[in-house]
């Protein structure tokens, strides 16, 4: 058999990127990338992308900081002044989860350890159609940020920035993942808890309706389980 390409997949913990991460193992030699900025339940997706990551034994795994995120501020996650909303999706405002640029954040430092690797791809988890509304989570970014690679790296490096399940909704991306057996249990998407999932944040909100609209139980513990 011919010997796979590299590619980088970035892995938040969450359900997405975990989908992601199994559909870019079944064509690729994969390292895998995770960054942590000072948000709530960092601890919480450290330990979500380590196990992830030990379940498809990857053997190589960057966590790399973005700390001056949590130094600009301007979100939820990443400014204990402001409150995460909950209570449900408000699909006409992008919501206050929002971390400014995040997703070019998090693609140049994959861009910068593919030209490293040699590898040709990186894989994101960004979901469009049935998100929160995340304006770096659009196709077009994807594809502007695609030419700025271009221009920007050395002529041999031909990255490509894939992002599979960008339109998928959460209940589409559940039925993949139960296709690709991927370990839900393992992951994390909670924004708020650390133990049980709060059930109230947006991301819970999303990921619960995900499953119910999928026929499936989510695994991971929620407040008010039994």
């Amino acid at each position: 058999m011919p010997k796979k390409q590299k590619a980088i997949c970035l892995v938040s913990g969450g359900m997405d990127s975990a989908v992601t991460l199994a559909i870019a193992l079944e064509k690729y030699d994969v390292a895998a990338m995770h960054a942590y900025y000072g948000q709530l339940t960092q601890d919480r997706e450290i330990k979500a992308f380590r196990d992830i990551t030990n379940h498809y034994g990857i053997n190589e795994t960057m966590a790399f900081s973005l700390s001056h995120l949590t130094q600009i501020g301007g979100s939820a996650l990443t400014d204990p002044d402001i409150d995460i909303h909950t209570g449900g999706i408000d699909k006409t405002r992008i919501p206050n989860t929002y971390v400014p640029f995040r997703n070019a954040h998090l693609l140049s430092a994959a861009v910068s350890w593919a030209e490293v690797l040699g590898a040709s791809a990186i894989f994101i988890g960004i979901v469009e159609e049935d998100s929160s509304g995340y304006p770096d989570c659009r196709e077009s970014f994807i594809e502007a940020f695609n030419k700025a690679v271009n221009e920007g790296t050395r002529p041999e490096t031909n990255l490509n920035i894939i992002a599979p399940v960008m339109h998928l909704t959460k209940a589409e991306i559940v039925r993949k993942g139960m296709e690709l057996n991927v370990p839900f249990e393992l992951t994390w998407s909670c924004y708020q808890n650390t133990e049980k999932a709060c059930g109230v944040c947006d991301s819970c909100i999303l990921r619960l309706k995900a499953f119910e609209d999928a026929g499936f139980d989510d695994p991971i513990p929620y407040e008010g389980d039994e």
